[in-house]
């Protein structure tokens, strides 16, 4: 997908920008009901736009995913990667279709979940993907390791950084990241601050 910005994509439901961060969540009820799930706006919108395979995390994935179904979220996987994750994830997505979907590989199905959501999950240190700068130019917040060299964890007592890392690829640590992140998305004046970061990170 070619860079683009939210506040020129005119393949999403409502531009936004820096400075308009409140109208992103337009998109994710416009999304929400082309699934044909309910529109929850402040249900968190976690995606994973880089697609799944055995050398972005597929196997951290497996070990992952049970908890983050037992958490109040929506998850977007992009279509893309190994056959084999691809056939375990369309089973996936079969049996939790009310939240879990697999988005086609095509950017403007790829533009609306980047514009829908507000989490980006990353099992793989995820530099040399062109995803990591399309989330962040997006206002999504990645949660990702931290060998990451563009991420900065967030710190709430300094109101800095644009993602929420873990230090080691396992399950414990990944998961206890993605809470960090579900536990600081509740309160809006700090989650709009690490938007922001996020979106200045990639000007």
């Amino acid at each position: 997908m070619s860079p683009l910005s939210p506040s020129v994509d005119t393949t999403i439901a409502r531009t936004y920008g820096i400075d308009s961060l409140e109208q992103k969540v337009q998109n994710k009820t416009a999304l929400q009901q082309e699934l044909g799930w309910a529109e929850e706006p402040k249900r968190p919108m976690i995606c994973l736009p880089a697609g799944m395979s055995e050398k972005l995390g597929g196997n951290l994935l497996k070990e992952l995913l049970p908890g983050l179904m037992e958490l109040p979220v929506e998850i977007l996987i992009l279509g893309k990667g190994s056959s084999s994750f691809g056939t375990y994830l369309t089973d996936i997505a079969r049996e939790h279709n009310h939240r879990l979907a697999i988005i086609p590989n095509d950017d403007k199905a790829i533009g609306k979940m980047y514009a829908a959501s507000d989490i980006a999950l990353f099992l793989s240190n995820p530099d040399d993907t062109a995803e990591l700068k399309n989330v962040l130019r997006y206002g999504v917040i990645p949660v990702a390791p931290s060998a990451a060299k563009i991420l900065q964890t967030y710190n709430p007592n300094q109101e800095s950084g644009n993602a929420f890392l873990f230090e080691k690829e396992t399950v414990w640590l990944a998961f206890a990241a993605v809470v960090r992140s579900l536990e600081t998305y509740r309160f809006p004046f700090d989650w709009r601050t690490i938007q922001k970061h996020a979106m200045e990170s990639v000007k």
